[in-house]
């Protein structure tokens, strides 16, 4: 016997986690992961020109080996 008020708050407990959407502490969050307090959130690696340029310059190869396979005569 029990199994029953065992299986209530187990349930209880489901529907809990599973409606309440608040209470998430976003700084307690970070300190458990590791995250960098100081770092921008908002910044975007992809926004610098030198990123680009970098990407640009590593795959070029790639790209012309493409073109030559492809038979389009772009290069």
């Amino acid at each position: 016997m029990g199994r029953g008020r065992a299986k209530a708050k187990q349930v209880k407990v489901a529907r809990r986690l599973k409606y309440n959407s608040g209470g998430t502490d976003l700084d307690r969050l970070r300190g458990e992961l590791g995250v960098n307090q100081n770092s921008q959130d908002d910044h975007d690696p992809y926004d610098d020109d030198s990123s680009y340029e970098d990407l640009a310059a590593r795959y070029a190869d790639y790209a012309e080996d493409y073109d030559e396979k492809d038979g389009t005569g772009k290069s």
